[in-house]
């Protein structure tokens, strides 16, 4: 097998894993080479290879129920940034790419002037949160407060995580990828990929 076949391969085995539990992509990654029997120092596939397999698997498999997941997972995500508008959130991670389903969490990214204060907010409105250390976009630690939301259309509880950066990490942020398209995405945009959905 080439080095092209063998990244495959754990691309698209990582990719079943992403859809059908729910795990994050670099764990996938791991498990799959794992699951593959490969050398723990096999090349692994880069994210927009695995996102490339993510996206096939869905439309294979999941082609009939994922549109709907992905819809009020969105709706959901915007529930939030409205409720944390003063902290200008941007959604990132599946929920924005559009390859999330109903195993998947939502991550947005507040970008505040004080770090406590969009933790204040949620004290003062009786939100119950759980902190912890992630790493961030920009491979630093950053704090994360995950919250247990009702998805209503989904009848599940979705991890909602707000990861906490400083309002100068804006800078940078809105980079495009190396498909040209934004990483992360505001109120604004997220109302406008609802939009053309429910044009669809």
């Amino acid at each position: 097998m080439s080095l092209d076949d063998v990244t495959a391969e754990i691309a698209q085995t990582a990719a079943r894993m992403v859809v059908e539990e729910g795990l994050e992509w670099g764990p996938a990654k791991q498990r799959a080479v794992r699951q593959l029997g490969l050398p723990a120092r096999t090349a692994l596939p880069d994210n927009d290879q695995l996102e490339a397999a993510i996206r096939e698997y869905i439309e294979l498999f999941c082609g009939d129920t994922q549109p709907q997941e992905l819809h009020a997972l969105r709706e959901l995500a915007l529930v939030w940034m409205d409720r944390l508008q003063e902290f200008r959130p941007y959604l990132a991670g599946a929920v924005w790419r559009g390859t999330a389903t109903r195993l998947s969490d939502i991550y947005l990214q507040l970008f505040c002037d004080d770090p406590k204060s969009a933790e204040i907010a949620l004290i003062n409105n009786h939100v119950q949160y759980e902190p912890s250390t992630v790493t961030g976009f920009q491979g630093k630690p950053v704090e994360a407060l995950s919250i247990h939301a009702l998805c209503q259309p989904l009848g599940e509880t979705v991890g909602v995580h707000l990861m906490i950066y400083d309002r100068d990490d804006m800078r940078g942020a809105m980079k495009p990828d190396s498909g040209g398209r934004s990483p992360r995405g505001d109120a604004k945009a997220l109302r406008k990929l609802l939009e053309e959905e429910s044009d669809d």
